[in-house]
C-alpha cells in the first residue's frame, strides 16, 4: 500500500527519519509540489471514469471538448 503523508516543511527533516527507521517502511521520499497535485488529478480523474462507468455521471465527448476551445 502506497500513502502519501503531508509533513510541515518544519518538520520534514525529522518525520523523514521517523519514517525511515520504522522497519516496515519500505521506502519513504519526498515529492514535489508538483507531482503531488499530478497525483491528485489523477485520482480525481480516475474518480470520474469510475463514475461515469457506473452510470451516475454524464462525461463530455471529445467533440465537445474540442467545440470549447
Amino acid at each position: 500500500m502506497k500513502v502519501l503523508v503531508e509533513i510541515a516543511d518544519k518538520e520534514a527533516v525529522f518525520g523523514m527519519k521517523v519514517l525511515k527507521s520504522l522497519s516496515f517502511i519500505r521506502k519513504a521520499k519526498p515529492v514535489t509540489s508538483a507531482s503531488a497535485q499530478l497525483l491528485k488529478d489523477l485520482n480525481e480523474a480516475a474518480e470520474e471514469v469510475r463514475l461515469h462507468k457506473e452510470g451516475e455521471i454524464k462525461l463530455k465527448t471529445a467533440e465537445e471538448l474540442l467545440n470549447e476551445l
